[in-house]
């Protein structure tokens, strides 16, 4: 159900060589990087770990700029469960890139 866990961070290139040499130490390594966002893991199919920094451009801290995201099967279960957050207050901080199909 776990689709990646996004830790937040106000400083994005610091980090970046922890994580590669973290992961590569159990043979895991950085699937993509693009713009301020980078994510490691054995591949697109398995959970992965997001850095960012977070994206409204306000600072990282303990409630901003962390995320875990749920795995859905396609596109119409995320839209639906999107839509019932949102009918029970959640809040939607706007559009974002789609990361995978």
């Amino acid at each position: 159900m776990i689709g990646y866990v996004t830790l937040g961070t106000n400083n994005f290139e610091a980090p970046l060589n922890f994580y590669d040499a973290l992961f590569s130490s159990v043979g895991i390594s950085r699937l993509w990087q693009h713009g301020h966002m980078a994510a490691w893991a054995r591949s697109r199919a398995e959970p992965a770990l997001y850095l960012a920094c977070p994206f409204h451009g306000e600072r990282a801290s303990v409630g901003n700029g962390m995320m875990v995201a749920l795995k859905m099967t396609n596109r119409k279960a995320v839209d639906t469960l999107h839509a019932k957050c949102l009918e029970l207050g959640g809040i939607d901080e706007g559009p974002r890139p789609t990361h995978g199909p």
